[in-house]
């Protein structure tokens, strides 16, 4: 020790001492002070004790068998219920996958496992981002360079839409290795899509048929991701907003307040001349129908005094004298019949006139008053 070679032979306390207590070999108290030189000396031949120099052939065998099998245990992975696992060999992609739950590969070098979220739905937001603010929460940010796009008919119409995709079943391969960022595959595509179909349509469409739009999309982005091998699956476009630009919304509309208002009045007069024209042909129709009923009975009544006629003419060439009174006879009866005169014809021996008293053309009789009998005082 380095306190061994100094004079006096007594330690680093000085000399004769065998402590840092003073001149006595123990420490207050009574207790012995721990042997600093042993402890070193322990430490040092248990050091020694580890060392592979120090080990026969039986300790590096049971060393080298800890590692393989530590080696084989790192072969074990876990693939969470969104994921799907894939098995690289020698980093050459071996087909099929992996369902999810506790599995195994060879361990590495040899296999390696990717786990990909083929199971999760993923947005992808065109137009908009959102944004987190500490006071108000979660907003969106609107970006014009996205969402500004060209119609048919040479206008302008900010659209924001989202995209709902996931990993095409059996195909994940191909989303691995075939594309190198995907979110940013499926949002150049939706925007390239959403750009061809607004450019060919134009706007007052745009702003009805939200539904049909949005089938259109989806329909061109996945042939569009099909033909690049991307292995993506897109399930669903929504359609956030579809407006002209803020700069020109009232301009845009009082342009549409106008073509509502031209439609509303073709509309209305449509109407009206839907209501019209059949009223007029109804009328028209009854007018031909009354005047052909009309010349039907006229004809009919006709043809019925014509065999009437003949019929008694028959009867007065057989008859003359008879015919004639009848004729008389049944002429007064239907003129007298209908008036309210009686009239006495007493004949050859009497006055042809007599004297008519209108009865039923006498006012009829008043009530007496109440208190006519005692206007005359006390007479009898």
């Amino acid at each position: 020790m380095p306190w061994s070679n100094q004079s006096g032979g007594g330690g680093p306390w000085g000399s004769g001492s065998r402590g840092p207590w003073g001149s006595g070999s123990q420490p207050p108290g009574g207790s012995r002070p721990p042997d600093l030189e042993e402890f070193l000396r322990r430490s040092q031949d248990r050091l020694r004790s580890v060392l592979p120099g120090n080990l026969g052939g039986r300790g590096i065998a049971l060393i080298v068998l800890a590692a393989l099998v530590l080696w084989g245990f790192s072969g074990f992975y876990r693939v969470e219920p969104d994921e799907v696992g894939v098995v690289l060999r020698f980093g050459k992609y071996v087909p099929g996958e992996v369902p999810p739950g506790l599995n195994y590969h060879l361990p590495y070098p040899i296999e390696t496992a990717l786990t990909p979220p083929a199971l999760r739905v993923n947005k992808t937001d065109i137009g908009i981002r959102p944004v987190e603010d500490l006071r108000r929460g979660t907003s969106m940010r609107e970006l014009p360079e996205e969402s500004l796009m060209l119609t048919g008919d040479m206008n302008i119409v900010d659209v924001d839409f989202s995209v709902l995709w996931r990993i095409k079943p059996g195909s994940v391969g191909d989303y691995l290795f075939n594309i190198q960022n995907p979110e940013a595959t499926v949002k150049a595509v939706a925007e390239s899509a959403m750009r061809q179909v607004i450019g060919r349509s134009n706007v007052q469409p745009l702003l009805t048929a939200g539904p049909q739009t949005a089938q259109e999309v989806q329909e061109l982005m996945q042939k569009t991701l099909d033909s690049y091998s991307a292995g993506i699956l897109v399930q669903n476009v929504q359609l956030q907003k579809v407006n002209p630009p803020a700069e020109v919304m009232d301009s845009f509309l009082d342009v549409q307040a106008a073509r509502s208002d031209s439609e509303r009045a073709q509309n209305e007069a449509q109407t009206y001349a839907n209501r019209v024209v059949p009223e007029a042909r109804g009328r028209a129709a009854k007018i031909t129908q009354d005047a052909e009923a009309y010349r039907e009975q006229t004809v009919a009544e006709a043809k019925g005094e014509t065999s009437r006629f003949l019929q008694i003419y028959d009867q007065y060439k057989k008859a003359p004298d008879v015919t004639r009174k009848r004729m008389y006879l049944e002429t007064m009866e239907r003129i007298l019949g209908e008036t309210n005169k009686t009239i006495i014809d007493t004949g050859p021996s009497g006055p042809g006139v007599v004297p008519y008293l209108p009865l039923t053309e006498l006012p009829p009789r008043q009530p007496p008053r109440a208190g006519a009998g005692t206007s005359t005082g006390g007479n009898p």
